[in-house]
């Protein structure tokens, strides 16, 4: 493999240009003080134990002549004095094709107990995101497999979208449910601060055998500690983005935002930082460099779905807030729907996609308009029609209304099994309104 310029100019700046040894002070929770360890933050070092291990930590600020390192694993056995060895500067993480069809931990090593692949190329995982002006439009429609977003909330290739609910109303049957039936040519699933149980649940019943041949799953589940989370999002990204380089089209699915807004309030509260509603500012910086490392590159893209966990169904969340401003569109499942065996529980009155107005013609936007005006009546009008208040004949609006939610119910509701594609779709919903 030939590799370029500034590749081989990035390896050799990674290496460690010398030995740099310091010793631990204190340790408070997951946070180790040390002196004599002027190394940058970012970079990655092992702390010595008595008995011959040894425990990775990462640099995550300073506190006058401390260096702060939080640990990858318990600190069970660090003592004060204990060595810290400094062991790179620079972060990589070896990708290939071959991770196709794996599962991977924060740190690229696969965890499906089959022969670990050879991986011949390395990538950043602090990727830098593509410059804005040179990101080509989003133009090319991105087929998901399910219904009411192809035909309601239609999605481009490159596009970012959020999927926004509380606990328990779908989220992972509706990413399990794109894996199946996508026109991607790669799928990479990142599950950050996951339950250990749902992990092997979301591979078994979730993902077809045609879907896990073109997937990777990164995984990093609650125990975990934060920094461990942290990293398997951009482990995940950085895969993400080398299928990407390739030319492919990609479908990243990540599960969830809001784990991960916990992980890094975690280690900012750990480096001494303040807090702003409830977190601190660096998770309000980490949110839009990873974010914005997704989409439409020169050749290939990254299609980003990114759920965000809703505490208390709270519209008005911190992290909903921000991570609403900055993407493409955004899908809200709801809890009522989910309670009457609606699924995928989608709100399309509350959901919508940006750029679909691009990339649809003016008889897909006109239908998916009407039906989104006639679902906005029946809501409006629903106590009177539950309760017989309301007499047919009196508004022909909601006269319509009554009539086409039956049908408009059906055909937002798909079974997990049940294949589509975005022309089924579409020619449905025209169909529908004809």
């Amino acid at each position: 493999m030939v590799l370029s310029q500034d590749t081989v100019f990035e390896q050799i700046r990674s290496v460690t240009p010398a030995r740099l040894i310091g010793s631990v002070t204190q340790t408070e929770g997951m946070t180790v003080s040390a002196t004599g360890f002027p190394a940058p933050i970012g970079s990655i070092a092992k702390i010595l134990q008595p008995g011959g291990g040894a425990i990775r930590a990462e640099v995550i600020g300073f506190r006058g002549d401390k260096t702060l390192l939080y640990s990858y694993a318990d600190l069970t056995g660090v003592r004060s004095g204990s060595r810290i060895e400094l062991v790179q500067t620079v972060p990589w993480l070896r990708v290939g094709d071959e991770l196709l069809g794996r599962t991977v931990d924060a740190f690229g090593r696969t965890i499906d107990d089959l022969p670990a692949p050879v991986l011949p190329a390395r990538a950043r995982y602090t990727h830098q995101c593509p410059d804005a002006c040179s990101r080509p439009r989003i133009d090319t429609i991105l087929s998901t497999g399910v219904r009411a977003i192809d035909g309601f909330l239609t999605v481009g290739r490159g596009q970012r979208i959020g999927i926004f609910a509380g606990s328990g109303v779908g989220k992972s049957m509706t990413l399990g449910m794109m894996t199946r039936y996508t026109d991607a040519d790669v799928i990479v699933i990142g599950l950050v601060g996951e339950r250990g149980r749902e992990v092997n649940d979301f591979i078994e019943r979730n993902l077809s055998r045609e879907g896990r041949k073109k997937s990777v799953v990164v995984v990093s589940t609650s125990n975990e500690p934060a920094l461990q989370r942290l990293r398997a999002a951009y482990t995940a990204m950085t895969i993400a983005e080398y299928f990407r380089d390739q030319g492919k089209d990609v479908l990243f699915l990540f599960d969830s935002l809001t784990r991960l807004a916990m992980a890094q309030r975690e280690i900012g509260l750990a480096a001494g930082e303040p807090t702003t509603h409830g977190y601190p500012p660096s998770v309000f910086t980490l949110l839009p460099r990873l974010v914005e490392r997704a989409g439409r590159a020169a050749v290939g893209s990254i299609t980003a779905f990114m759920t965000v966990l809703v505490e208390g169904d709270d519209k008005n969340d911190p992290i909903c807030d921000a991570v609403r401003g900055l993407l493409d569109g955004h899908i809200w499942l709801s809890r009522k729907l989910s309670t009457r065996g609606h699924y995928p529980a989608i709100d399309p009155i509350e959901s919508i996609s940006r750029l679909m107005p691009d990339l649809c013609t003016k008889e897909h936007l006109a239908a998916a308009e009407k039906m989104r005006r006639l679902l906005g009546i029946y809501a409006d009008n629903e106590d009177l029609i539950s309760v017989g208040a309301y007499h047919a004949g009196s508004n022909p609006a909601i006269d319509e209304a009554i009539a086409m939610k039956p049908i408009i119910d059906r055909w937002l509701c798909q079974n997990v099994d049940e294949p589509s594609t975005f022309q089924q779709s579409l020619d449905e919903l025209l169909a529908m309104f004809s």
